[in-house]
């Protein structure tokens, strides 16, 4: 050690961890979209992360044909109805492989142009020739191609050009085929020979790209098949082997028709997981029809803006963006608060018109009525558990390799408490502490470097019933003599 004379200075690591917060509801989206319109096509199976309408339209396109390309659906309803963000999207579709070839389709120019057949055109694959196929065009010398308010291909011809006014063209070109994509792709996996994540698998890729945790897992359109909807609550139970979040999947409304058949469709498929909120039916705004589930991650995210993004509040009794509930044949669904009250009863949610306009409806998630712990059972308490673990996760992370000492244990447990101390404060959660127990941290374990920490916290459940105990009084009949 060095001679030393003088008057000195060390630090020391502060003895309270500022709190970190998990992001309370970030939607990760698996669908399809029209990259074919997209003027900075995103790439295929990557997580992009949007916080606008703009951004999105931009890497993803933008078509109204909802049933081919289900990202649309929820970029309107998340952007333009909801105007909350961000929110992670994944495109399965691939224009490398979900395509089909169209030969020699022939076009007569009306007034300098003509309108190919098919949606979806892959505009670096169209080649443009004469009547007879002996002569080929040249793009942007003998004509341009656009895409009109529909996503369709317009062929202009050029004045300078070749073409001659009024002509019929050959047109060669590739077109995307949302048909081919299957449920398996939205599942995904790992690639054998490259290794790289595909559909759902994605959802691991989403904390390490943007330092921001899931929390929520979407696929509207895909999210009735049972086989999809069971990976969705694999990955959200399980998320880089340390974050947990909800999956919102929605039940056939082709399958099932009458609420009545909700529940047994719901057990039967297995759709029964804490973490997963299981909705019926559609609902609509004017001519649009959005599936509920897209629709409750936009009443979700709203609720927990509104709570600065402490996800405590239900999503029950807020309003939707929609003036109807469909089935998938359009056929309408109106529901009472006791046709309502048995889905959630069932652990289903809803959507009802009573008071107040159309509302989501119901608390549960898809465990109950088989599970009744609240923790479990309801759904903001099930996100709040998710949310506080996710953020001592984030919190104390750079705790992790420190030797074990009293400072260490004083100073997360110190740490913690102040912070739930603070949520305790705001209503956010009725109390909590946590504690380090001699009995949970036996020789053998603090000796192999493991220590553990019991929390114990109280989320508010939601007020799902208020019963006032009406009677009549006759003592109040003495008000007739009063004075």
């Amino acid at each position: 050690m060095p001679y030393m004379h003088g008057v000195y200075t060390t630090e020391i690591p502060t003895s309270v961890t500022p709190p970190v917060q998990a992001t309370a509801g970030l939607p990760v989206v698996f669908g399809t979209a029209p990259v074919n319109l997209a003027t900075e096509p995103a790439p295929v199976n990557k997580p992009v992360l949007c916080y606008t309408y703009e951004e999105a339209v931009k890497q993803f396109g933008y078509s109204d044909d909802w049933q081919k390309y289900t990202l649309c659906e929820f970029i309107k309803s998340h952007f333009a109805l909801f105007n909350v963000a961000p929110v992670v999207l994944v495109n399965i579709l691939d224009p490398a492989t979900h395509k089909k070839s169209v030969a020699a389709e022939s076009v007569t120019l009306v007034d300098d142009q003509a309108t190919l057949a098919n949606d979806g055109v892959l505009k670096d694959t169209v080649v443009v020739k004469s009547q007879d196929g002996a002569t080929t065009y040249v793009a942007n010398t003998d004509y341009t191609i656009a895409f009109d308010d529909a996503g369709r291909a317009v062929i202009s011809r050029l004045a300078t050009g070749a073409i001659a006014a009024g002509a019929t063209l050959t047109v060669n070109y590739d077109h995307l085929d949302p048909s081919m994509v299957t449920s398996s792709d939205i599942i995904g996996g790992v690639d054998a020979t490259t290794g790289a994540y595909e559909g759902l698998e994605l959802l691991n890729q989403v904390f390490p790209l943007f330092r921001l945790v899931p929390g929520m897992v979407l696929a509207p359109g895909w999210s009735h098949d049972p086989a999809v909807a069971a990976v969705m609550v694999a990955k959200a139970s399980n998320i880089n082997g340390h974050f947990k979040c909800i999956a919102l999947t929605d039940v056939s409304t082709s399958e099932v028709k009458k609420y009545t058949d909700v529940p047994n469709w719901k057990e039967t498929n297995t759709y029964t997981s804490p973490r997963q909120a299981v909705c019926w039916p559609k609902v609509k705004l004017s001519d649009e029809v959005f599936y509920l589930s897209t629709q409750l991650a936009g009443v979700i995210c709203r609720t927990d803006a509104e709570n600065d993004d402490v996800p405590y509040a239900s999503p029950s009794n807020k309003t939707l963006q929609a003036n109807g509930a469909v089935l998938a044949d359009g056929t309408e669904i109106t529901l009472g608060p006791d046709q309502a009250a048995y889905l959630n009863g069932q652990g289903i949610i809803t959507a009802l018109n009573f008071i107040g306009g159309w509302k989501a409806w119901g608390n549960r998630t898809g465990a109950y009525p088989a599970i009744t712990d609240p923790k479990d059972a309801f759904l903001p308490v099930r996100r709040m558990f998710d949310w506080i673990a996710n953020s001592l996760i984030l919190m104390f992370w750079q705790k992790v390799d420190y030797p074990i000492s009293r400072r260490l244990v004083d100073t997360v447990v110190d740490s913690a408490n102040i912070w739930l101390n603070g949520l305790a404060a705001r209503g956010f959660i009725l109390g909590g502490r946590v504690e380090f127990i001699q009995d949970e941290n036996p020789t053998t374990d603090l000796m192999d470097g493991i220590i553990r920490l019991h929390v114990y916290v109280t989320p508010p459940s939601p007020a799902r019933e208020i019963d006032f105990i009406v009677e009549y009084d006759p003592q109040y009949l003495k008000s007739l003599f009063a004075a």
